[in-house]
Formats: C-alpha cells, structure tokens, sequence
C-alpha cells in the first residue's frame, strides 16, 4: 500500500482577518475591522486586573502585546462571572 503525499498552497485569503463580530454580554452584535477590535481588547484589558488573565497572556509585557496575543490565537475573554466577550472571523461581501 502506498500513500501519496498532497501539498496544497494556502490561499491567503484564508487566512486574512480583517472583520469579526464581536458577542458580548447585553449588547447587540458587533461588526468590528481588526484595528477596531484590537483597540476594545485594548480597553478591556486596561480595566481587568492582571492576575486573572491566563498566564499566557500575563507574560506579556504591554497591554498592546496582550490584545495582539488574544486577536490572534483566542476568539474569547473571560470578562467575569456571567459576562462573555467573543469575537469571531467573519469575510463580509463587497
């Protein structure tokens, strides 16, 4: 029996993340560009207290360097008990 290796070339348009919607506790959906999205990470990191973030993510030097870490490995925040922050990938049609 053999087994044929299959390489494909990533499409980059995969891999493109320039608007998500954002869930969050009592608010309507939102349609955030990344910039906007890193920006509210942003926030919402200043006002959490660090000790509650994951490790991972406190190890990190700068609030900045946290909300780029979350935008690009996570699709959500604890922001307490009974609250949620989600954000998802979407591709919007032109």
């Amino acid at each position: 029996m053999e087994i044929y290796g299959v390489s494909f070339m990533p499409d980059s348009l995969m891999y493109q993340q320039d608007h998500f919607v954002v869930l969050e506790t009592n608010q309507e959906e939102q349609f955030l560009t990344a910039s906007e999205l890193l920006e509210k990470l942003t926030d919402i990191l200043q006002k959490l207290n660090p000790q509650d973030l994951p490790p991972d993510i406190r190890s990190l030097d700068s609030l900045e360097s946290r909300a780029k870490y979350l935008l690009d490995t996570s699709c959500e925040l604890d922001v307490g008990p009974g609250q949620y922050l989600q954000w998802y990938a979407v591709r919007l049609e032109k």
